[in-house]
């Protein structure tokens, strides 16, 4: 399959490029100069549409009616392909804290999916994106920045809880998101930074010095950078001015322009830079519903409100998650917050596949990698969508 356009987003600048990738094992053959009209070769032209590689969301609850912890093979089947409307085609499913038997339960579904039964990625046989692993948000969560966790669930870090966690999971947990104050010596932080497994801040009341120890003892990351922890203040810069200050640390960042404005937006990723911001949606199972949706998250009642808002039914108004699609965030951090392109792209590319080490085969437009690929429309709506290979929009 051969397909091409004036703009195709390869070595962080636009090229006039055709793209040559095989269906058969889903990989890129090669990129080459675009040939003009006439050419004897069976050529897909999108003209001046942007070819760029696909999205990968690392932190996304659910949407369409689905919530990870449901445990609903048809359910996160369903999911997947869905996902491909808005140009993901990787993501990690993401679960919310609730009981061990619940996340058990909820780890073992996505294994069961993701993996098949012969255990192997490359002979599953769902559709749509794909699952490249789990993101475990809590338990270990600090209750006074709980968030929409449920409070009576939030757990001190525990390895042994943790490994009952994998085994379940089947090894797919890559992100683990905890309060890392409350990990008495950094010993779980060290030990699955060990494994290669990333530890994020978040859901966390440490200071701007718990949080500078947390990452000299192996966290990568901060999980949705403004939200669950403390605000920024300049005498206290806490967390956030820690996810700031650290600039080789990761930081994920909800780009809805309600969980954050537009400004606060541009301020993390002017002082981050164009190689450790990674937008998120963190969608939960009202994504794609009518407003006025209720629904549970995590126990938690929530309803879909008019001003397309997820909040908890507790009359505390607390933003439960949100219902953004990942192609929509791009726009938002282009269009309304300003950010440079490279910096954007990158955020929901190359580096989320960098934060969880497949950087080797996704993220980018490259002879070798995985082809997955998106072409968008001016408004940044999606035109086509190519999952290793397969054409699904």
């Amino acid at each position: 399959m051969i397909i091409q356009s004036r703009r195709v987003w390869v070595l962080n600048t636009w090229l006039e490029a055709r793209i040559e990738f095989s269906e058969t094992d889903g990989k890129i053959i090669g990129i080459c100069p675009r040939r003009p009209a006439g050419s004897e070769e069976e050529i897909l032209d999108f003209g001046d549409l942007r070819i760029v590689p696909g999205f990968i969301d690392v932190h996304t609850h659910g949407g369409f009616g689905f919530d990870t912890n449901d445990a609903d093979e048809e359910g996160l089947r369903g999911w997947a392909k869905s996902l491909v409307l808005e140009g993901v085609t990787g993501f990690l499913p993401t679960t919310i804290t609730q009981s061990e038997e619940i996340l058990t339960a909820a780890l073992r579904n996505v294994a069961k999916v993701a993996l098949g039964s012969a255990r192997d990625v490359e002979a599953v046989d769902y559709e749509g994106a794909g699952i490249l692993g789990v993101h475990l948000e809590g338990p270990w969560l600090d209750r006074a920045f709980k968030g929409a966790h449920k409070e009576q669930y939030c757990a001190e870090p525990d390895a042994e809880q943790f490994r009952r966690f994998q085994e379940a999971a089947g090894g797919l947990i890559r992100i683990v998101t905890m309060a890392c104050e409350h990990d008495k010596d950094r010993a779980l932080t060290r030990w699955m930074a060990e494994q290669g497994i990333v530890v994020s801040l978040g859901h966390s009341s440490a200071s701007y010095e718990e949080a500078a120890m947390a990452f000299a003892n192996g966290a990568r990351s901060v999980t949705h950078v403004y939200n669950g922890m403390a605000p920024f203040h300049h005498r206290d810069p806490g967390i956030v001015g820690a996810a700031m200050r650290f600039r080789n640390v990761f930081g994920e960042i909800i780009c809805d322009c309600v969980h954050s404005a537009p400004t606060a937006l541009n301020d993390y990723f002017t002082a981050k830079g164009p190689d450790y911001g990674v937008l998120i949606t963190d969608s939960i199972r009202v994504k794609g519903l009518p407003v006025g949706t209720t629904s549970r998250f995590g126990g938690n009642l929530i309803e879909l409100c008019p001003d397309g808002v997820a909040r908890l039914v507790s009359g505390s108004g607390c933003i439960a998650g949100s219902v953004l699609k990942v192609n929509e965030g791009l726009r938002n951090l282009v269009e309304k917050a300003e950010v440079p392109w490279q910096t954007a792209i990158n955020a929901c590319t190359i580096n989320p596949a960098r934060l969880i080490g497949l950087e080797r085969s996704k993220g980018s437009l490259q002879a070798g990698k995985d082809a997955d690929i998106v072409v968008l429309r001016e408004d940044y709506t999606v035109e086509a969508v190519y999952v290793r290979g397969k054409r699904y929009v």
